[in-house]
Formats: structure tokens, sequence, C-alpha cells
């Protein structure tokens, strides 16, 4: 091939086009052998759980995004002292190492006050007895209200001033207040009658007969 036969073989517009093909396969391969060892290399790398405990659900998710990690809210629970709908706890906890994309599920505190069935302790239950059950369930006890009737036996149980029947629910941690007899049972006769007046007096031979001299 002579010089003059090369260089027309240059102007040939397929020859770069060729030329251009192949520059451009040349760097692919490269992108794709690069790439495939960053991956290879980051590979079961691990990721250390970030603490988010007593945040928001929508703040934790940020940062666990950040650290490549996906998190959902999988339970619910209820702390009082806490602000609602926040974290509570999470699985796999704060400081594990894991791997990059997992699923960190969440346990946040309720948003809205649960209810709780109060324990049927009237006409059952001694006072002993009635507060144990009541404490026992998560409520609070106010100063007892004491009625007529068997001492220190529980005939009801009220809640904001009203009388609670078997079975309702109330918030947790309510405050509750017992009625409770005094000992002071009322007594009434058999008949369950009342005097009435004064005893009639009887009325003598004597007093009879001047009665009749009147007639």
């Amino acid at each position: 091939m002579t010089i003059k036969d090369f260089f027309s073989f240059r102007q040939n517009r397929l020859f770069w086009a060729n030329i251009l093909a192949m520059v451009i396969v040349v760097v692919g391969l490269l992108f794709g052998v690069l790439k495939g060892l960053d991956i290879y290399t980051r590979h079961g790398e691990a990721v250390i759980v970030p603490d988010v405990k007593g945040m928001g659900v929508e703040e934790a998710g940020k940062i666990f995004r950040n650290h490549g990690l996906v998190c959902i809210v999988s339970d619910s629970s209820y702390v009082k002292a806490l602000p609602a709908g926040c974290i509570l706890e999470y699985n796999p906890a704060a400081g594990q190492k894991v791997k990059e994309g997992r699923t960190i599920y969440l346990t946040i505190n309720k948003i809205e006050i649960p209810l709780h069935v109060v324990p049927d302790v009237a006409d059952n239950s001694s006072l002993r007895q009635a507060e144990a059950r009541i404490l026992a369930s998560g409520f609070k006890l106010a100063e007892i209200q004491y009625i007529s009737g068997e001492k220190d036996w529980v005939y009801g149980v009220k809640y904001k001033g009203r009388q609670l029947s078997i079975g309702e629910k109330v918030p947790v941690g309510a405050v509750l207040t017992l009625i409770v007899g005094d000992g002071g049972v009322l007594q009434t006769d058999s008949l369950g009658t009342e005097p009435v007046g004064d005893a009639v007096q009887p009325v003598s031979s004597e007093d009879s007969a001047a009665d009749e001299s009147w007639f």
C-alpha cells in the first residue's frame, strides 16, 4: 500500500465510523470493568445501624437512607411520658453491623391513648383486692368514696364522676374512684316498716264506763 492509498483510505467515512465505534466499545468496557470492581469490593460491606431512638419516623427515615438502609413501622406500644409517634425501639438495634439495604423494623409510641377494660371488682372484691387489680391494670386510684354498706366491700367504680358498667373501657392511666362500704349497714325490721306516731294506750274499764255515761 502506497502512502497515497493510505491517505485516501483515511478519507473513507466508513473507516472513521469503525474507529469511533471501537473507541466507544473500549470506553464502555473500561467503565463496566471499573464499576464491577467497585461493586465487588463493596459487596458485603457492613453498615452500622445509627441511633434514632426517640426521633420521629420521618427524621429517622432520612438518617437510615443516608446510611443505605430502609425502615418500616412494624409495631406500636404506649409510653405516657414520651411524645406520640416517637421511636421506642427497633430491630436490628443501634450499633449493630448489617449489610447495606437491610430493612430496620421500628416500634413507635402510639399516637392515640389506648383504652383498657376496667377490672370487674364491683360486688365481688374487698378493698384490698380491688386496689391490687386496679393498679396492676395500669390505672390510678383517687380518694375512696364511702357509702353505707358492708365494711371494706367494693360496690362500684367511678371514672370522672360516672359509675362504670362491667366491661367498660377507659384510657390507660386514668384515675378511678372506688365506691366502698363504711360498715354502716342500715337496719330495718323484718316487714320493712317504720314506726308511725305514738303507740295507742289501752283503755281501762272505768274510763270506758265514764265514756258511756255521756250517752
